[in-house]
């Protein structure tokens, strides 16, 4: 995979406050931690939409009583690796 540069402008403070938060993370640097926030954005953004699809569903099942919460949860889990891969 290709790596592009992307540039853009950030406000002196803002900068400041993402190197600290980088440095106590233990990231190895400003753009590794920037690359990883984007990342988890992005993957945050597809399981959003993923739950707006299944949320009508969650009607169904609650009405039913057919599955329980703990059920539910291990459902949601299952759909969001299987969409997503492994999420950490």
């Amino acid at each position: 995979m290709a790596i592009q540069l992307v540039t853009f402008k950030m406000e002196h403070e803002a900068l400041e406050e993402i190197d600290k938060t980088a440095k106590a993370a233990g990231y190895y640097s400003r753009t590794e931690f920037i690359r990883a926030a984007l990342r988890d954005k992005v993957e945050e953004a597809k399981y959003r939409e993923a739950l707006k699809e299944f949320a009508p569903l969650k009607g169904i099942f609650k009405k039913r009583r057919q599955t329980t919460d703990e059920e539910m949860h291990r459902i949601r889990e299952k759909v969001a690796e299987e969409m997503f891969g492994h999420i950490k």
